[in-house]
């Protein structure tokens, strides 16, 4: 399965040490016009043109006002008092190109929610696409925690060190002894880690869930034992040189360190066909080889009815009532199959194991069908339990924004805590899930029956599917047991898929059976049939 080695993932701070501010890096983000309370100037980047999606994702005890990116980051830089404040958190990733457009902002938005804002952070993302096939996405996270109310906290706190004796330790100076602690771990090195880990393995789930078979990884080439020689950074200043076509020097070595790397897995991949060459040829020569010795395939009634031979002298020391009734068993069982084969037009082996194939692969259809209904149901509850909420608690909302006293608007608030969290959630849903038009409770009602009332027909459906199944597996399992080892094969798992070790492992628990029946000496007393 191709991976992709070491794509971009950058997380830095916004530092006020460094002249930057997040009002700033939110409008160079998102492309908006912002205002900064701060130094009084307005951030605006007019050539952002590459900007396709934005979004702020607020925790649940968030204001919904910091919904506005204007009023989030003022306020975010406000809770800052120091001159070397760090007012940010700023992570720049790149996308999977094979991810499609228009699944990239939930990808993000998974991912926010996930690492980030399930921790109590606000995550302000937007989503550029220049059309080069490089897209990307800036995430800005806030640095501080809140309170229930919704309340900025301190970053840290001070602890008093303690002696031997857990008493505190004066100073010279007449100054207890201290130190400061973080009130978040988010400030942590693991984190980074983490989250790269996190992107890593949000990233594989929406690849696979599309089929695509590129998988991410974050790892550098040498932690993949990749031979590959990684390339130098540019930096802003030579990139910018080279997008404008003058060359660097950091540029030519980039350059000729691609050409050798090129080189190398020019090399490698004429390895790798020589090496595939000879094992065709192997493959060929054994195919030929089996050609003569065997010329012609038998027929799966013949090896039914070798089957059955088979069963008939496993019970040679069986009493003869026995020996009736399990020939009896077997017969009724074998001859159902037969008739079932010559209804499908099944013959050979080679005809059974490509019906098993295609019939497991329609059962798995119908069961991935049947999954997506399921959850487009779950989904549908959780927005007609969201637009119920919403309802519910709009006539409270309405009557605490007309309020407009400080002290009875808090205490308003506070007795009505339930429905406005109820409302905010809702609305927060809301726009976290946008529609093209308004939620309709009647449409989604509507599909909502028809996918429920389709799920019976898919049901029966994939019975009757089952049921061919299993008697195509019973039958693949029989001749199991007269077939050669180089020909036994694994009847495919419920829900279609095959492994080579479980191959390998059923034909030497096969050939182990029926070593330890050969040593056993034969029980005097009555024995009953095994069922097929």
């Amino acid at each position: 399965m191709p991976r992709k080695p070491c794509p971009h993932f950058d997380v830095r701070i916004i530092k006020r040490s460094n002249r930057q501010s997040a009002v700033a890096s939110a409008a160079y983000q998102s492309g908006e016009r912002l205002f900064s309370e701060y130094d009084q100037k307005q951030k605006y980047y007019s050539h952002k043109s590459e900007i396709v999606h934005t979004e702020i994702m607020l925790p649940p005890h968030a204001p919904p006002e910091y919904a506005d990116r204007n009023t989030l980051w003022n306020a975010a830089e406000a809770a800052e008092k120091q001159w070397n404040a760090q007012l940010a958190r700023r992570i720049i990733l790149a996308i999977p190109r094979e991810i499609p457009p228009e699944r990239q902002a939930d990808l993000i938005r998974d991912y926010c929610r996930e690492f980030f804002v399930s921790k109590g952070m606000i995550a302000d993302f937007a989503v550029h696409d220049k059309g080069d096939g490089n897209p990307h996405a800036h995430i800005l996270f806030t640095m501080r925690a809140m309170d229930e109310s919704g309340k900025w906290l301190p970053k840290s706190r001070k602890v008093y060190d303690l002696d031997g004796n857990g008493e505190r330790i004066r100073l010279p100076s007449g100054h207890w002894k201290s130190h400061k602690e973080d009130t978040v771990d988010w400030n942590d090195q693991k984190y980074c880690g983490i989250w790269r880990q996190g992107w890593e393995d949000t990233a594989n789930r929406y690849l696979e869930e599309l089929e695509s078979p590129v998988r991410l990884n974050l790892k550098s080439c040498a932690e993949q034992s990749i031979d590959q020689i990684p390339t130098v950074h540019m930096g802003a200043a030579a990139s910018h040189m080279e997008k404008k076509g003058v060359k660097t020097g950091i540029g030519n070595l980039n350059r000729d360190i691609q050409a050798a790397n090129r080189l190398m897995r020019s090399i490698r991949q004429t390895v790798r066909s020589l090496k595939g060459w000879l094992s065709d040829l192997k493959e060929k020569k054994a195919a030929l080889m089996e050609a003569l010795t065997q010329t012609r395939e038998p027929t799966l009634p013949e090896l039914l009815s070798r089957y059955m031979d088979l069963r008939r002298a496993e019970r040679s020391d069986w009493t003869a009532k026995g020996q009736l009734r399990g020939a009896v068993s077997d017969f009724n069982k074998v001859m159902a199959a037969i008739d079932f084969l010559q209804e499908q037009g099944i013959s050979t082996v080679e005809s059974l194991d490509k019906r098993l194939d295609e019939i497991s692969q329609t059962a798995q259809a119908i069961r991935k069908e049947m999954k997506k209904s399921e959850r487009r149901i779950n989904a549908i509850d959780t927005m007609l339990s969201h637009i119920d909420r919403y309802e519910a608690a709009k006539p409270v909302h309405a009557e605490y924004a007309a309020i407009r006293w400080k002290g009875k608007k808090e205490k308003f608030a506070a007795a009505h805590r339930d429905e406005l969290d109820a409302y905010n959630a809702a609305v927060r849903y809301f726009k976290a899930n946008p529609k093209d038009g308004e939620y309709s409770r009647k449409d989604l009602t509507a599909e909502r029956k028809t996918l429920s009332d389709s799920q019976p027909e898919q049901t029966e459906k994939l019975e009757a599917v089952q049921a061919d199944l299993n008697v195509l597996r019973d039958v693949r399992y029989w001749i199991n047991q007269v077939l050669p080892p180089e020909q036994y094969r694994q009847p495919p798992e419920a829900d279609g898929r095959k492994s080579l070790q479980s191959e390998v492992k059923g034909r030497a628990e096969r050939i182990k059976r029926q070593q330890a029946d050969r040593s056993q000496p034969p029980r005097p007393q009555k024995k009953q049939d095994r069922e097929l």
